[in-house]
C-alpha cells in the first residue's frame, strides 16, 4: 500500500489534502478520484454551484504530482 493525496484544483490555486488515502497503486488512486469527481460534480449540480473545483492533482507521499484527472473527464461525451 502507498498513501496518495488528493489534491483539488480550483480556480487556478490548489487546495492541498494534508490526510491522503492509502491504496495500493496509481490506478486504484485514478478510480478513487473519478468516483470523488463523480461526487464532486452531483453536488455542485444539486446545489446549483455554478463554480466547482477543475481536477484532482494525484501526489505521492514525496510531493510528486502523479496524475491529473480533471472533473469534467467523468462527464458523458457527444458522440
Amino acid at each position: 500500500m502507498s498513501r496518495f493525496y488528493f489534491h483539488v484544483q480550483a480556480e487556478g490555486q490548489v487546495v492541498l489534502d494534508h490526510e491522503g488515502t492509502d491504496l495500493p497503486d496509481l490506478s486504484a488512486a485514478q478510480c478513487e478520484a473519478m468516483e470523488s469527481a463523480r461526487e464532486v460534480l452531483a453536488d455542485a449540480i444539486k446545489r446549483g454551484k455554478s463554480k466547482v473545483a477543475t481536477a484532482f492533482v494525484i501526489a505521492d507521499e514525496a510531493g510528486r504530482a502523479l496524475a491529473i484527472v480533471p472533473l469534467l473527464a467523468v462527464l458523458p461525451r457527444k458522440n
